[in-house]
């Protein structure tokens, strides 16, 4: 019976995955968990890690106890970092006195005016960032406590923790959109008469982004297509805070008018921070951060989105030649180079109100969105404010 396991052995890795990518997605699971991971390099270097999105009192101490004899240092990402007046290239590492709390670490790394200086040990290592990425791909804050150990052996805990090649965590990102697949799809008839075809996709974590097929487009012809990254505030509950459920309804109804088109709706809430970490940015727009500021002041990049699991989706719906219902020009770029020929792009001008006015602002000013109608709202606005002006000076 051995035998046969041994014998086995690679064809079943070659079914369930190579080791490399099941341990990173175990990693996931264990960072999605609050527990903590270790990263290992070619080399003989160990990186024992712990996200700080979930952190506690007890877990603080656990991991400190698991660090021994070395010290955990906070590792932060160079947006973050420049948050806390300390200018870098790329990520560092702080310091973490004794006697430090979760409360105090959590405030270093997710708010506007932390409640302690920070104190820079230097610059984090690769597989520090290694650790980074994977934070981000679990959707939590990308922060860890980190120390570094002789081996996996020296971290005394059961179960073992889960070891997972740095450099594997980034190529995962890349290769993930090759194992997505068609999870199931049916007919789904709308208000308004509307017909659709849901194709929910499945991908290498169990993710369930959407293609809505609205109508019965031609994919031997461009097709129109709306990239839309899932929004529950806005979607669902009808958010004034942004334009993503006007502009999710104004794409279907184009499309229908149009004879057809597919609106991809992606698991990239945030753009691409996820739920939690959307509410944490809105918090601290609400004490005066305008959208772009918020992500980064929590060590995100503005955009976190990838698109190379909407251009898989498009392949495997047979849809290679498309034009974006879409106000972003990056996403134009996104997508290129990734087998989809974008030939043109149409936009989607939703409506401004008193709640969205700063944040479509802040996209059309600083993220390079092209919202011709809130750009000439605005131009019109300044020029009554110069007549006014000019109006007091003749006085």
């Amino acid at each position: 019976m051995s035998k046969s396991k041994n014998g086995n052995g690679h064809a079943q890795s070659g079914v369930f995955g190579s080791p490399d990518r099941v341990l990173v997605k175990r990693g996931l699971a264990e960072f999605r968990s609050a527990r903590p991971v270790i990263f290992s390099t070619q080399g003989s270097t160990f990186l024992l890690a712990l996200p700080v999105d979930g952190l506690d009192e007890a877990r603080l101490a656990a991991f400190t106890q698991l660090c021994l004899p070395a010290e955990p240092r906070l590792v932060v990402t160079a947006r973050r970092a420049r948050a806390l007046g300390i200018e870098s290239a790329g990520a560092v590492a702080l310091k973490v006195a004794k006697g430090t709390t979760s409360h105090v670490i959590y405030s270093l790394v997710a708010d506007a005016d932390p409640n302690e200086e920070a104190e820079l040990h230097g610059p984090a290592s690769e597989t520090a960032s290694a650790a980074i990425e994977l934070a981000k791909i679990a959707q939590r804050l990308p922060a860890l406590l980190v120390a570094e150990i002789a081996s996996p052996a020296s971290a005394l805990i059961e179960p073992p923790l889960v070891v997972v090649a740095a450099d594997a965590v980034l190529r995962f990102r890349r290769d993930e959109q090759h194992a997505l697949e068609i999870a199931g799809e049916a007919k789904v008839p709308l208000q308004g008469g509307l017909s659709t075809r849901f194709v929910v996709f499945r991908d290498a974590v169990g993710g369930g982004s959407v293609a809505v097929i609205v109508g019965n487009p031609d994919f031997s012809k461009p097709v129109p297509v709306r990239l839309h990254s899932a929004c529950l505030t806005g979607d669902v509950f009808g958010s004034s805070r942004c334009d993503c459920g006007d502009q999710l309804r104004l794409a279907t109804k184009r499309l229908n008018e149009e004879g057809g088109g597919v609106i991809l709706y992606l698991e990239q809430e945030g753009r691409g921070l996820g739920l939690a970490n959307k509410m944490r940015a809105y918090a601290l727009q609400d004490v005066g951060l305008d959208t772009v500021d918020a992500n980064t002041t929590l060590g995100f990049d503005d955009d976190e989105r990838h698109y190379g699991i909407a251009a898989r989706m498009l392949q495997k719906l047979g849809c290679t030649s498309i034009y974006l219902m879409t106000n972003n020009p990056a996403k134009l770029d996104g997508l290129s180079g990734l087998g989809i020929e974008v030939v043109g792009r149409k936009p989607l001008h939703a409506p401004i109100n008193a709640h969205n006015r700063r944040y479509m602002t802040a996209k059309a000013m600083r993220a390079g969105h092209k919202l011709d109608h809130l750009m000439a709202a605005l131009a019109a606005e300044a020029g009554e404010v110069q007549a006014v002006l000019a109006a007091e000076d003749a006085r």
